[in-house]
């Protein structure tokens, strides 16, 4: 089977490629910079229980934009390498509609801005976990 033959076996990939290439699709920076506001951070930090989320909707890293299962997994999730490439990454300004105009010619450059240090959110300890009975309890 020659070269063109061999390109021509894989026609209908592009829809697939796409469907998988989306699946893990996070927010963008600007979205998580606009959850990082008080209002919006608290809302997010103390969600009511979501049994079809991980953890029960309860572990919730708010820089990621992901859910985790266990106090323990987003601990270890805050030490890793992804985590700390995404804080650095939300200390400057978010790439908005403006700086791409302006990027077009339609105006004058303009450095983005530094935000600051950007800390790792604080995790609860104490959580309250729903035992085996549908009772509330706290663990010790």
């Amino acid at each position: 089977m020659g070269r063109y033959a061999r390109k021509k076996q894989h026609k209908g990939d592009k829809p697939l490629k796409e469907k998988y290439r989306l699946k893990r699709k996070t927010k963008d920076l600007d979205q998580i910079q606009k959850d990082m506001v008080s209002e919006n951070a608290n809302r997010l930090m103390n969600q009511d229980v979501d049994l079809d989320k991980p953890g029960g909707a309860q572990h919730y890293c708010l820089h990621c934009a992901k859910y985790f299962v266990s106090n323990e997994a987003i601990k270890k999730h805050f030490q890793g390498k992804p985590h700390k490439r995404r804080m650095k990454a939300l200390e400057t300004e978010a790439y908005t509609q403006e700086e791409a105009e302006r990027a077009a010619g339609m105006g004058s450059y303009r450095a983005p801005k530094n935000l600051g240090k950007v800390c790792t959110q604080s995790v609860k300890e104490d959580m309250d976990v729903i035992s085996d009975n549908g009772t509330a309890c706290s663990n010790g």
